[in-house]
């Protein structure tokens, strides 16, 4: 009998426990406030007393089968001008995890709670406000529905409020988002909604929609619904105007004599709301003198090496056109505006007139983005003026499935055949068949066409991705598509992924990224990825789990080009430290000369011939929590005819919080017999970030590279003296590695001010 009333009460327990999981689509009501919010992370006014609480946040790592062990409680209200939001975070610990006070700081290695807003109620785009303990903030959008880490971008910045104080049992966070800081439909009266805590220390993650452990509890498939008892405010005016004025000093010391510059300038942003939830950017000179230089690599592969956007105005609201194609045939990518390879291969600045993108969504359904941007001419790079232009348009239907069409024109404006020796860039000219003759001519314009879908089931278990996209040149009126598609299904203990492209051989997206198609005379490519998690009952291990990775490439004839395969086994630890062991067999047809290393030093490995490899790779991230932390990754094994052992990884202490001091570096011992070569490559890059306060920062970066000769270093001053105003002072020289001796310098500042009409 005893043994019945025990069992019976145990279940009973059970049942109120998986009851009190919040499940997607759980409402919670935001109601207007008449009184005055005051930030100070006392919870007093009566708005807060009376809002709604979203509580009983439920684990999703690194476990998702109970309540969090320290609760969150997040409330909600608004006024004419702002959305407010508090939190209450139960802790017992002080001790909080924090990088640095530079904002939009590193999510993974930061204490910090979150608002995840879906202001479209599609389930698939929003945005993210977030702060941590110490009060810093960060904040970006959503695309995509929150479903993958390349859904969330920081790159979009805005004007907001916070306030945080800390108390022995919990932290207390006050937010004040103006509704001029983002796009929402103000006649929806129901939002997407979520929040997320990361209590990095602990390794814990928790979220108010419970969420399973395979998917991002961020994601806009697991969130609730925020509604709305009246509407949000409808706002007729909302301007806000950004000038800079910028100038520096600059020294070229590979010229005879030495060339010296100056130079001072001026223009602005703006951004225009058009509606609540389409919004104008405006760009008149831009100048991007702040923007952190490349990380350099080195690069041994056949294929163009993908550098990141870093340049804020091509950042902010880029979804609809960064997502479009696949990423082995991207039709659209920014740095194709503005950055050019002059004839020694190095990257110059293309002058930018000005620019102009309207984005944001037209209903709950569809949603626009066009681009237009206009370059100088450049004589020096043998470039003429020349005109971008980018549209988008998405449709979304069912939960989370969408369909885009997007259009990627460049023109080069006032050329002739005549102007063989003005402008002379090899972008400019393609062979052309006349009358059966082959001759060179002027390329004047080149678009691009494409079509996506992205379908998803409401849990996210499956996705399905399909694209199809066609160049228009006067030069090639066939063989110029690409396309493909892939499916993926993610359950707790598995997932797999599989796939499918082609890239006929004059696809040409001259404003896109496609670096396989300059290597493949046409291409298809086929590929299968699985890998299994494993819960292990230990107090050491929270998952692990095999991998294996297929693929195999063909090109026009059906000669096979490429093979690939790997195995792999990952073990993830609960103190945030990870190891992974793979081996990997590799074979390459040539289809074109290339030499890894110097062609003018060394044998080149010739079209036709063809090779195989096999390689072992173990790689570990220590704990990320101690205040010294580290990364390395050695592969070993072949490489062509010959051998290669990489070693790879990086090394930082952080000084909580107020900075840190890293070091990456890269290492290859190459062996190739005959005289293909024999090297030790090293690249090494120092950095020291240091936060002075939240709105000082001071970053020095310096980059060591044997293969490219080049050491490089660039200093960063940056004083944010109003919220999203700034002052910028960058120091950039480059040297030569065997001497030292300078090569070039420059130092430049700039000041921007955020002004709102």
């Amino acid at each position: 009998m005893k043994f019945f009333i025990f069992s019976s009460v145990l279940l009973l327990l059970v049942a109120l426990r998986a009851d009190a999981q919040n499940k997607p689509g759980t409402e919670l009501r935001i109601r207007k406030t008449t009184d005055a919010i005051k930030l100070d992370g006392v919870l007093d006014e009566p708005a807060w007393k009376a809002a709604q609480v979203a509580t009983d946040f439920f684990m999703n790592f690194p476990y998702d089968t109970a309540l969090a062990p320290f609760q969150t409680e997040a409330r909600l209200t608004f006024d004419e001008h702002n959305l407010y939001v508090s939190y209450v975070c139960y802790d017992d610990d002080s001790r909080d995890l924090m990088q640095s006070l530079r904002r939009d700081f590193d999510f993974d290695g930061t204490d910090n709670i979150g608002i995840y807003l879906g202001p479209y109620n599609d389930r698939i785009n929003g945005f993210y406000f977030q702060v941590t303990p110490f009060g810093v903030q960060a904040e970006g959008t959503i695309a995509g529905g929150g479903s993958d880490d390349g859904a969330y971008s920081d790159t979009w910045d805005n004007k907001w409020y916070s306030h945080v104080t800390r108390e022995k049992d919990k932290w207390i966070a006050e937010l004040a988002i103006p509704f001029k800081s983002f796009r929402y439909k103000n006649e929806l009266t129901t939002w997407n909604v979520t929040f997320l805590r990361w209590d990095r220390k602990r390794n814990l993650v928790s979220s108010w929609v419970a969420t399973p452990i395979q998917f991002i509890p961020a994601s806009f498939a697991y969130s609730g619904n925020l509604i709305w008892e009246e509407p949000p405010p409808h706002h007729t005016t909302n301007i806000s105007i950004i000038p800079y004025v910028a100038g520096g000093l600059s020294a070229d010391k590979q010229t005879e004599p030495t060339t010296n510059d100056s130079n001072l300038q001026a223009g602005f942003d703006a951004k225009v709301a058009v509606t609540p939830s389409l919004n104008l950017d405006l760009t008149f000179n831009p100048d991007f003198s702040q923007v952190e230089v490349d990380r350099q690599v080195i690069n041994l592969t056949r294929f163009e090496f993908q550098f990141p956007e870093r340049r804020q105005f091509f950042l902010e609201n880029s979804d609809l056109f960064d997502r479009a194609g696949f990423p082995e045939a991207r039709p659209f990518f920014s740095r194709r505006i503005g950055l050019a390879r002059d004839t020694s291969g190095v990257i110059r600045l293309i002058p930018i007139l000005y620019g102009a993108r309207l984005s944001g969504s037209l209903s709950k359904d569809w949603r626009i983005s066009v681009l237009n941007m206009q370059t100088r001419e450049k004589q020096s790079m043998g470039l003429p003026a020349q005109n971008f232009s980018v549209a988008a348009i998405q449709r979304n239907f069912w939960k989370q499935s969408n369909i885009q069409i997007s259009m990627v024109n460049k023109q080069s404006l006032g050329i002739n055949e005549g102007d063989s020796l003005k402008y002379f860039n090899t972008e400019l000219w393609r062979d052309k068949v006349v009358n059966g003759d082959t001759i060179a001519s002027l390329n004047k314009y080149n678009r691009v066409l494409t079509v996506d879908l992205e379908t998803r089931n409401p849990d996210n278990s499956w996705y399905a991705s399909l694209y199809a996209s066609k160049s228009f040149d006067d030069f090639n009126a066939t063989d110029n598509m690409t396309g493909g598609g892939f499916v993926q299904h993610t359950k707790r203990n598995y997932q797999f992924f599989f796939g499918h492209t082609f890239i006929q051989k004059n696809y040409n997206a001259e404003v896109g990224f496609v670096p396989l198609i300059r290597v493949y005379p046409g291409l298809a490519n086929s590929f299968i990825s699985g890998n299994g998690t494993f819960f292990p009952k230990s107090k050491i291990l929270a998952n692990m789990g095999p991998g294996l990775d297929l693929s195999l490439r063909t090109i026009p004839g059906g000669t096979v080009t490429d093979r690939s395969a790997s195995v792999a086994y990952n073990f993830n630890f609960l103190n945030t430290s990870n190891l992974s062991l793979s081996y990997g067999y590799t074979y390459q047809f040539l289809t074109n000369s290339f030499n890894p290393i110097d062609p003018d030093r060394y044998t080149t490995y010739n079209r036709g011939e063809e090779y195989d490899w096999r390689t072992f790779s173990i790689g570990y991230e220590s704990d990320q929590r101690p205040l010294f932390r580290y990364s390395v990754e050695v592969n070993s094994g072949g490489f062509y005819n010959g051998t290669n052992l990489n070693i790879n990884g990086e090394l930082s202490y952080r000084y909580q919080p107020y900075g840190s001091l890293s070091i990456t570096f890269d290492y290859n011992d190459l062996k190739l017999p005959e005289n293909y070569g024999t090297e030790k490559l090293f690249l090494v890059g120092p950095r020291l970030d240091l936060t002075f306060t939240d709105k000082i920062f001071l970053t020095t970066f310096a980059q060591y590279n044997n293969l490219a000769e080049n050491v490089n270093l660039n200093a960063r001053f940056q004083w944010r003296y109003k919220p999203a105003s700034d002052f910028f002072i960058v120091y950039t020289e480059n040297y030569f590695s065997d001497t030292f001796r300078s090569k070039n310098r420059a130092l430049v500042f700039k000041f921007t001010y955020w002004l709102n009409l």
